[in-house]
């Protein structure tokens, strides 16, 4: 690795291709309706035909060639009856997609001028973009993790493992990565993850956990290998040295970007790591990957309620 340069062309994504690609919020809205409405191309819902849609003046809307019905890309998305910039969705959008550990919404408010509230929320609806079930496959290694204030300040009657929030994630050897908040530690709720996550009959690697063990039993035939931490870390092929440095990695962005995080939120917040984490080898910028999901439908549309209600 070139210590000079360690982030590839291909992932450079810089400010100034930015103010060159979207220097503007004609070219934001342009660049929703593209990959929603590719041409212009939509379904009206009067003439119930595709037709050629076209920009209204002074509007985010696009208006149908024949009849004039108005059809909106924003409908539905992430930007849905918001009245902050388009721009600036797109430049936040940015900023969370081209750091490692994160950015706060202070910082949010520091660069764009909105709300420390505004900020939290626009940070907030771009992590929906980035939750996504996957499946996994190889060797993997799987591990708990606790997130929560350490004992040390806590009072008595709160020193108990269950008011940590318990983490479970699944890696690939150099791969993806999958984490899910769950209620505890327990086969009851570890197991349904394994088998949704997982194929059958895969190579696990773990420590020496008396629930994941349970693994071996499941019916999925899958192969366990632990390794017994209080003697060493690497035994051959066992070891979770992978999934151990997901947690460190989300561990210290938490505590040196957000400070803390609320049980409610956690998942979310661990989907923005796992984003990032299982796209760090894509040979494309990382905003580039982000931006392409605003189009996501988060919430419901008058148009998509029309077409639903539409008579076949």
């Amino acid at each position: 690795m070139n210590r000079y340069q360690s982030i590839k062309p291909e992932q450079k994504y810089t400010v100034r291709q930015f103010d060159r690609e979207f220097p503007a919020e004609d070219a934001c809205l342009e660049y929703v309706k593209e990959r929603r409405f590719p041409g212009g191309i939509a379904l009206c819902v009067n003439c119930r035909k595709e037709r050629k849609h076209y920009r209204v003046s002074g509007r985010t809307s696009y208006a149908c060639h024949a009849c004039g019905n108005h059809i909106y890309p924003l409908a539905g998305t992430i930007f849905h009856k918001s009245t902050t910039s388009l721009r600036t969705w797109f430049y936040v959008i940015r900023l969370m997609a081209s750091t490692r550990v994160g950015v706060s919404a202070k910082h949010i408010q520091r660069e764009t001028g909105v709300t420390y509230k505004t900020a939290w929320r626009m940070m907030k609806q771009i992590r929906k973009l980035m939750g996504e079930n996957i499946t996994l496959n190889g060797p993997v290694e799987m591990d708990e993790a606790y997130f929560g204030a350490p004992d040390a300040n806590k009072h008595r009657h709160l020193l108990r493992q269950d008011s940590k929030a318990t983490v479970f994630g699944i890696v690939e050897r150099r791969g993806r990565v999958v984490a899910r908040v769950l209620p505890d530690a327990s086969k009851d709720s570890i197991l349904p993850v394994v088998g949704e996550v997982l194929p059958p009959k895969t190579m696990i690697y773990s420590d020496q956990s008396a629930t994941i063990e349970q693994v071996r039993w499941m019916g999925q035939s899958h192969k366990l290998s632990t390794v017994n931490h209080s003697e060493r870390y690497v035994d051959g092929y066992a070891h979770t040295n992978t999934i151990d440095g997901f947690w460190s990695l989300v561990k210290r962005g938490i505590k040196g970007v957000y400070y803390q995080v609320g049980i409610g939120y956690l998942q979310s917040y661990l989907n923005e790591y796992a984003f990032r984490y299982n796209r760090r080898k894509v040979m494309r910028p990382m905003f580039s990957l982000l931006a392409e999901r605003t189009t996501m439908q988060v919430c419901p549309s008058a148009r998509e309620e029309r077409l639903l209600a539409r008579p076949e």
